[in-house]
């Protein structure tokens, strides 16, 4: 069975989601936020409760409040990053990002690696139980991507789309009329019973964002 337990971390109250099968306890973690050792022995104690395998990070984009806790999670687990390699230049800047958003850190981060490149349409596979379809979703970000599972039916957004709202469009590579377009075309095509799970904030679907979302009507 697909299970998801979300993690609200840092200062920005980021969504940190790792989502796991109870069967194969084969397990990945969505846009590592975790800054405190506080916030890193809850995730870890929450790991080996439940006694799972982390097999992957994947980060739907590189903004720091998603990303700070990416090389923490590869050194103590052992595994890659996959993102969009347009988020690179992102990655390369998380330090400049944590000073730009006075995000208080006892040292500065090291650059974010994106180890696995992700495309529009690539496939990122849990286990049998789950594939999580790549969907480009730029706008928000340059290379901004929303992970779908339709066995599951629910999607990670990130930060393009949240529940009666979508992503800021005025940092560095953001472009309000991209994101819409993309959130109409590919995200709100989506089933309408697909639970849509941002990177701040409570989940919504594609029904209610369809029908209320004042910004993608």
């Amino acid at each position: 069975m697909l299970k998801i337990r979300v993690f609200a971390f840092n200062d920005f109250g980021e969504n940190t989601y790792l989502l796991y099968d109870t069967d194969t306890l084969d397990a990945l973690v969505v846009d590592p936020g975790m800054v405190t050792v506080a916030e890193q022995q809850l995730f870890d104690r929450f790991v080996t409760d439940n006694h799972l395998k982390i097999r992957q990070i994947v980060n739907t984009h590189l903004h720091v409040d998603h990303c700070i806790g990416a090389d923490w999670v590869r050194s103590r687990y052992g595994v890659t990053l996959a993102a969009d390699l347009a988020e690179k230049p992102l990655g390369d800047a998380v330090a400049q990002q944590a000073r730009m958003f006075g995000m208080p850190l006892d040292a500065e981060p090291s650059p974010v690696v994106i180890d696995v490149p992700l495309r529009d349409g690539d496939t990122v596979t849990l286990d049998s139980n789950c594939h999580l379809r790549v969907i480009s979703v730029p706008g928000h970000s340059p290379g901004g991507i929303v992970l779908y599972c339709a066995e599951g039916s629910f999607a990670f957004t990130g930060d393009s789309i949240f529940s009666g709202s979508i992503g800021r469009t005025d940092l560095p590579g953001g472009n309000h009329a991209q994101l819409v377009a993309a959130l109409r075309a590919k995200v709100l095509t989506l089933p309408d019973d697909t639970q849509l799970l941002p990177g701040h904030g409570p989940g919504t679907t594609v029904a209610r964002e369809k029908a209320a979302n004042p910004y993608v009507r």
